[in-house]
């Protein structure tokens, strides 16, 4: 026996037909029929009310009249009510018509507001970035940098995200930062890494020591002395490396988490630690303290901005590498002019 198919439903397919997908809400319920209410027929229903006319309403909106006529009556099914009275040639609005035009007008103002918050950002860029680092970093890198961006992106708030090591990698691929500022290297392949700065990690002395003549120092130059050694870190990793050869002989006297707090208690006498010569210019400078290279060969530190690859990129985070960039020395030029201009669609 052959069944006939109900006229909403395709034959061939048992799928419902072409045009009778989209639904409309009627009270508080969706049936088959119509497409909710959008914003264009909010504008034509308010040029109409503007201009007491379906006709002109018609022109203004660059529609026939009946194509007007359609939009209204849709309006009027999805409200279950009627919107306008028609009086001979004249149109008045109803009480029902009077409410809607007042959340119409409201509804079409937060859409120029919105469209206009976001054009804003071109001009204006504004919002809040986050950017993990070290305490380190965040003396003696971010507040230029910082300064710097706040002059041009005054709108922007900067927020340090204060981490270490991996934790820094681990906060930009996790999205809990926007940007990561960390030693390098860093071999995860979803991140973007441009070297903005290189140091050089050398023995930290109280000042004018004896050692600090020498040319550099090696392992068993610092046998039974007193050794601060950073408590975690890509830079405690490489010493430990270096320490290898006489790790049965030194003395580890404290495993500290602070720069500031290595640099006082080697001016205290406390022992001897390894530092970025950035991190104590000032300290070696006024005499407090003193610095000599690690050997045979030097141990360079090199530091990195990071990001995710896939991360879309405002203006305010093309702006805060480019800032980060220009105030990081001549390294950085070369990842600087392979920036992209625009933000990314």
């Amino acid at each position: 026996m052959k069944i006939a198919c109900p006229s909403h439903v395709s034959a061939s397919s048992g799928l419902p037909a072409p045009g009778l997908l989209q639904l409309k809400k009627t009270s508080d319920r969706w049936i088959p029929g119509q497409a909710p209410m959008d914003l264009d027929q909010l504008h034509t229903f308010l040029e109409i009310v503007r201009l007491k006319s379906f006709s002109k309403a018609a022109q203004t909106c660059y529609r026939t009249q009946p194509a007007i006529s359609a939009q209204v009556r849709q309006l009027e099914q999805e409200l279950n009510t009627t919107l306008f009275e028609r009086l001979g040639t004249k149109i008045a609005l109803t009480t029902a018509g009077r409410i809607f035009a007042e959340f119409a007008e409201q509804i079409l103002d937060l859409r120029r507001r919105a469209q206009d918050s976001i054009n804003e950002l071109e001009r204006a860029p504004r919002g809040e970035l986050v950017i993990a680092a070290n305490e380190a970093t965040c003396i003696y890198v971010l507040p230029r940098v910082f300064s710097e961006y706040k002059k041009q992106f005054p709108n922007v708030q900067l927020s340090v995200d204060r981490s270490y090591g991996s934790r820094v990698v681990d906060a930009v691929l996790e999205n809990l930062a926007d940007f990561g500022i960390t030693q390098l290297p860093v071999q995860e392949k979803k991140l973007q890494v441009a070297k903005i700065h290189s140091d050089e990690i050398m023995l930290l002395l109280p000042g004018r020591h004896p050692l600090s003549s020498r040319r550099y120092v090696t392992p068993r130059d610092l046998l039974d002395q007193p050794l601060l050694l950073p408590k975690s870190g890509t830079t405690r990793t490489r010493l430990d490396v270096w320490l290898e050869p006489v790790e049965s002989d030194i003395r580890i006297s404290m495993e500290l988490d602070s720069t500031e707090m290595i640099k006082r208690f080697v001016i205290a006498g406390l022992g001897y630690s390894f530092l970025a010569a950035s991190h104590c210019r000032e300290e070696v400078s006024s005499g407090k303290l003193s610095t000599v290279s690690l050997g045979p060969d030097p141990m360079l530190r090199k530091v990195g901005l990071i990001y995710r690859k896939d991360k879309a990129l405002s203006k305010a985070a093309l702006g805060f590498i480019q800032v980060t960039l220009e105030h990081s020395g001549d390294e950085a030029v070369p990842f600087l002019s392979k920036m992209p201009e625009t933000v990314p669609s």
